[in-house]
């Protein structure tokens, strides 16, 4: 099953999965839309390009997240529990499943005795809320859902229509909210803490002052607290209306440069490893790549790359889909049953710009994918989205954080529009 948001929603498509009684997993994409909608709506726009994973067991839903590999949404719900700080301590489990990578680290909390099974099944609960609630606001995008095994172990399971009638109701009262609130995703940020404490009490203001910092988002608030993100917009709402409160806009990641690609380690020459059968390829991406500072190294035959990669160990991979003997799909999979290459990033270079493609390159463990034809500014951009700028002229850590931190401060705050829900208790 596959096709179109602009043919059938979310909802039919949860709906037809439950009615089949269908296992296996739903990938959807957006069209660069955000999350949320106006009063008409029509989504919320921004440059951003999201996709998501639902897991199913006969109909109903074990288990769904983003595609964003990164631990930061399960440390946001073990904060609760003030647990998150024991995320560090745990080794990557057999279960990590690429598309799954979160699901795996929970269980092994489960199993090291870290969670008690009570509060796995609320995590795992309040995930798929909000990730639930993100897809049935979407209006745009494609979806394929695929026959497999079911993700296993299982922890819970969730029914269909009860979730579907409830998410429903609050996506329609979330847009209430809008123009002033338009995305979970925001930051609020305190600009009259004067103005709040004539209608806040004491408490209410500490807890504010405790996670309305223009660094933490609505959703996030959410999580830490334990709530819905609608009872939480509740109460910013009218602080927003009062100008006591602003939202900071929403930032594509791709517009700011990451610290976790081995940004301070300049004496770290990133190493990249293209698999392609294309001589103009390879010697392109070598070219290019070499004079920027990387360590790039091709490899034209699909059967020996999988030895010389484990010999390489390469920070980046960079792998054709379309090889004889062996295509870019069977050497993804193969890599990513290797503990060594579970989180190595792997993009897939392909001629053929179909979702299908896309959506079969996530399924067996891509990190990304590469259209070809692609130019020296496309192939650097990526390469430094995942493993960080090449260092030609050793550029000293002092100016890195330097240009790091320009980054972080090129935000501008929206001027406020115009009493009052406390906030949940923490």
């Amino acid at each position: 099953m596959q096709g179109k948001l602009s043919e059938i929603d979310i909802r039919s498509i949860l709906q037809l999965i439950e009615l089949g009684q269908r296992t296996g997993e739903l990938f959807v994409e957006s069209y660069g839309s955000a999350i949320g909608t106006d009063g008409s709506d029509r989504p919320f726009k921004t440059s951003i390009e999201q996709s998501w994973f639902v897991f199913f067991l006969n109909g109903q839903i074990i288990y769904a997240s983003d595609s964003n590999h990164t631990l930061s949404r399960l440390r946001d719900h073990l904060k609760r529990f003030k647990l998150d700080d024991r995320l560090n301590q745990t080794s990557v489990p057999a279960i990590a499943t690429t598309n799954a990578p979160e699901y795996g680290h929970l269980w092994a909390l489960l199993e090291n005795h870290v969670l008690t099974p009570a509060q796995g099944r609320s995590i795992i609960q309040s995930m798929v809320h909000e990730t639930l609630f993100d897809l049935l606001s979407l209006h745009q995008g494609s979806f394929i859902f695929e026959t497999s095994p079911a993700l296993s172990p299982q922890l819970t399971t969730l029914e269909i229509p009860p979730l579907i009638a409830k998410i429903m109701k609050q996506i329609q009262e979330w847009k209430q909210f809008h123009p002033l609130i338009q995305s979970p995703s925001q930051c609020p940020i305190i600009t009259d803490e004067v103005q709040l404490k004539e209608t806040l009490t004491a408490n209410t203001l500490r807890t504010l002052r405790r996670w309305v910092d223009g660094k933490t988002s609505i959703r996030q608030m959410a999580r830490y607290l334990n709530r819905d993100i609608l009872t939480v917009a509740k109460a910013l709402y009218p602080c927003v209306q009062q100008g006591a409160v602003q939202l900071l806009p929403l930032v594509s990641p791709e517009g700011k440069r990451k610290q976790s690609f081995g940004l301070f380690q300049p004496d770290k020459i990133p190493r990249v490893v293209c698999i392609d059968d294309g001589t103009t390829i390879r010697k392109a991406v070598e070219y290019i790549l070499s004079q920027h500072g990387y360590e790039a190294t091709a490899i034209s035959n699909p059967l020996k790359a999988l030895s010389l990669v484990f010999q390489l160990k390469p920070d980046l991979i960079l792998c054709d889909i379309a090889m004889p003997e062996l295509d870019g799909y069977e050497i993804c999979a193969m890599l990513r049953k290797s503990t060594a290459f579970r989180q190595t990033p792997i993009v897939m270079l392909t001629g053929k710009d179909g979702f299908i493609d896309r959506v079969k390159a996530r399924m067996v463990g891509a990190t990304d994918y590469l259209t070809k034809p692609f130019g020296e500014s496309e192939l650097l951009m990526l390469v430094e989205k995942y493993v960080g700028l090449g260092y030609p002229d050793r550029p000293t850590p002092g100016k890195l954080l330097a240009d790091a931190l320009q980054d972080e401060l090129d935000i501008n705050i929206p001027e406020a529009t115009s009493a009052s829900l406390p906030l949940p208790r923490y």
